[in-house]
């Protein structure tokens, strides 16, 4: 199970600490949310940021969240600030296959995102073509929401379209998982947990120790 430390969830004020610790710990993702303030009714986080990350932490896989109105027209940016992977919202484009292609074709690794409020099956014609199917257990946007009642039987209708259709993406799911859930996503299939870290972040071990109890009990 991969440790997706949602970097949203860091203190600004203390985040080249607090990220020392988490790659200490063994973290190897950082998850970087961009929002537009249209798509979603919040601004986070800039370009610039993912730029300095890559620069600072080389080692670190990139996982970009696109929360915008218009992805094909952050792709080459983010091509250039050292992006890996990166997701976008399905309802955000009537184009998907075509910035699919795009960002695969920018050398990077393409993921579609699924809202709480959308069916599962609708990413059939793209599951083929992408590299990362990320579940939104939480409604976009903000961090530190609940995890909302469903979500891990969609988890499991998109793990059975993976194997239905031979498929080898990374099923993420984003938002309110603690341990316990944890557990039964890994049961599930889930490979990426993201935003965990902000329940790392309230143990009392600090996040070194904490990172290190994630890949004990999930990795």
């Amino acid at each position: 199970m991969i440790n997706t430390a949602s970097i949203i969830n860091v203190s600004f004020l203390r985040m080249k600490e607090e990220l020392d610790e988490l790659v200490a710990g063994g973290t190897t993702f950082f998850h970087i949310d961009l929002m537009d303030g249209h798509y979603v009714p919040n601004l986070c986080l800039p370009i610039k940021l993912l730029a300095e990350l890559k620069e600072a932490y080389p080692q670190v896989t990139m996982d970009v969240h696109m929360m915008v109105s218009n992805p094909n027209d952050y792709i080459a940016r983010l091509k250039e600030a050292g992006a890996d992977y990166v997701s976008f919202h399905t309802d955000s484009t009537p184009f998907v296959r075509r910035v699919i292609n795009n960002i695969r074709a920018a050398g990077m690794k393409p993921g579609i995102i699924i809202n709480p409020s959308q069916r599962i099956d609708h990413i059939t014609p793209f599951i083929q073509y992408v590299d990362m199917v990320t579940l939104m257990s939480v409604e976009p946007g903000f961090a530190g929401q609940p995890f909302l009642e469903g979500s891990m039987e969609r988890l499991r209708e998109i793990a059975h379209l993976r194997q239905q259709y031979g498929c080898s993406f990374i099923l993420s799911v984003d938002g309110g998982i603690d341990y316990e859930k944890g557990h039964v996503c890994k049961e599930i299939g889930v490979d990426a947990i993201v935003g965990t870290v902000h329940n790392i972040f309230k143990q009392p071990e600090g996040l070194r120790e904490a990172c290190l109890r994630f890949t004990r009990e999930l990795g």
